[in-house]
């Protein structure tokens, strides 16, 4: 009992936004996870690009912020990883990560 009412009244516990700002953020990565199932063709490159950015400075920010925020770079560090793949299956649907024609050999 004691260990649940140190972590209910920790600075990073469920009292503050540094809990619950993680626990929201954590539908971005069950967004991109269900969102593998769908054809690369109804991905967004712009907004994909938008989520890599927007993980990659809040990693950042988790990592600095005292006391550090762990559950918010997990959470980033899964969402720029989900947002990453997308953003490739986006960029062989659309032609830029083909391979280059191979010569053939004679």
């Amino acid at each position: 009992m004691a260990s649940f009412r140190a972590f209910l009244n920790s600075p990073v516990g469920p009292k503050t936004t540094h809990f619950w700002g993680p626990v929201a953020n954590w539908g971005f990565v069950a967004a991109g996870l269900a969102d593998m199932k769908k054809p690369p063709e109804m991905i967004s490159g712009n907004m994909t690009a938008a989520m890599c950015i927007y993980s990659a400075l809040f990693m950042r920010f988790a990592w600095m912020v005292q006391p550090r925020n762990y559950l918010l770079l997990t959470c980033h560090v899964s969402n720029e990883t989900v947002q990453l793949y997308q953003l490739s299956r986006w960029a062989k649907g659309q032609g830029y990560l083909s391979e280059k024609d191979k010569p053939v050999s004679q």
